[in-house]
Parts: structure tokens; sequence; C-alpha cells
């Protein structure tokens, strides 16, 4: 893995989304069907608004004993961390690392597209360990 690379070849570029004011439950059903840890929140012009991930929904509703219909708007992250997409992969871990996140959101022109996880970390680490294997 190329840790000079720009962030862009390792991201995922299909975002998968939620509006504000649909429920937390919804949310967290879109994240068991598409087996994901985090969404994208949207307005009406798809402009991501905010973030919510598995930890944002039990720290800022299991724990406090909100209802599943609460508005994902009442606790997604709003305060977005961003990167831009020809940011090298060593920068963008480091910024993870001291912000204490597993996901962050590539930007290009002023626009996010696409998401870094530290799943995406290890499914290319995995790729390159089977290339090095069945190159042997």
């Amino acid at each position: 893995m190329d840790m000079k690379a720009p962030i862009r070849v390792y991201m995922t570029r299909k975002l998968i989304g939620v509006r504000p004011d649909d429920t937390v439950k919804r949310a967290g059903e879109i994240m068991i069907e598409f087996d994901i840890g985090s969404l994208v929140v949207v307005d009406d012009n798809n402009n991501v608004v905010g973030f919510l991930t598995r930890g944002d929904i039990i720290r800022r509703l299991v724990v406090p004993g909100l209802p599943n219909t609460t508005p994902v708007k009442e606790i997604m992250t709003k305060d977005l961390i961003t990167m831009p997409a020809d940011t090298p992969l060593r920068d963008v871990l480091d910024v993870m690392a001291k912000k204490g996140v597993k996901h962050i959101l590539i930007e290009e022109n002023g626009k996010i597209v696409g998401i870094f996880s530290i799943t995406d970390l290890l499914e290319a680490s995995r790729r390159k360990l089977e290339t090095a294997i069945a190159t042997e």
C-alpha cells in the first residue's frame, strides 16, 4: 500500500445517505441493509449537511434513552471532517488518528465525492496481500 498515494485511490465513491428529517430507526435500517457503519446526511439539493455513525447513534440516542423516531438531524455530526481527494493516504490516516475518527469525508472542488474509512484501509491491505500470495 502506497502511503503517498492520493486518498481518492482508496476512498469509497458510493455515498449512501439519509435526509435530516428521516428517523434514526430508518437510518439504522439502511446501515443494516448495506452493511455499513455510517451515512451522509443530505439536504434537498443533495448537499452533505451532516454525518451519522453507529457511534453517534449509541452516544446520542441509545445511552440518553431517546426514541428511535428521533430525526437524524438531532443526533448527526454537523461539524464535518473533510480532506481533499489529492491528500496522501499517510496524511489522512494521521488526521483520523489525531481526531479519533474511523471515517472521513473526501472532497473535490467543494463537493463531497467519497468517504474513507478504516474498513477501506483493511480492504486495500487484504487486496495487496492476496495479490502478493497470487504471484508467489
